[in-house]
């Protein structure tokens, strides 16, 4: 009898959460996370904050090295992650320049301070957020309700461990 390791069932699980999230949207338009209103999108509207971590749970479901696909992209892997962040957690200031995320909200509610637009964001449960070139922000959980959070990223640095 064939005997799955953890780590397989988990990245099938991570996949199949991933296949779910790609479905889902190609289903509906409304499932596109909340968005900064077209009067508050401002070059530099806000500056760069130095938040630590904070109640932030980051796992990572699975991943696949890019180069050895037929893609071949060198030097990128696609990852997928699940975050939980407690009621007042901070997911702390990153960018986006260099690795395109795509964000489902799974559950809870969370709000986005992004470095182009003058206000927060609010982003539920069934949306999703393209994070792309240009994306510089951090997150916070306001709400009373733990948030959790798939993430699909293609990172260059396997080392690297920001959220």
């Amino acid at each position: 009898m064939f005997k799955q390791s953890a780590k397989s069932r988990t990245l099938r699980h991570g996949l199949a959460v991933a296949c779910m999230i790609a479905g889902s949207a190609g289903v509906t338009t409304s499932a596109l996370a909340g968005e900064c209103p077209a009067d508050q999108i401002k070059v530099n509207a806000r500056e760069k904050v130095d938040f630590k971590p904070v109640g932030v749970t980051d796992v990572t479901l699975g991943s696949i090295n890019l180069e050895r696909e037929p893609a071949n992209i060198k030097g990128r892997e696609l990852r997928f992650r699940k975050l939980t962040i407690a009621p007042g957690g901070v997911v702390p200031w990153h960018s986006h320049d260099d690795r395109p995320a795509l964000i489902f909200v799974q559950q809870g509610e969370i709000v986005e301070y992004a470095s182009n637009c003058a206000a927060p964001i609010l982003h539920k449960a069934g949306e999703i957020r393209p994070e792309i070139s240009g994306t510089s922000h951090w997150w916070k959980n306001l709400g009373t309700e733990t948030v959790i959070l798939y993430v699909g990223d293609v990172r260059k640095d396997p080392d690297d461990h920001h959220m």
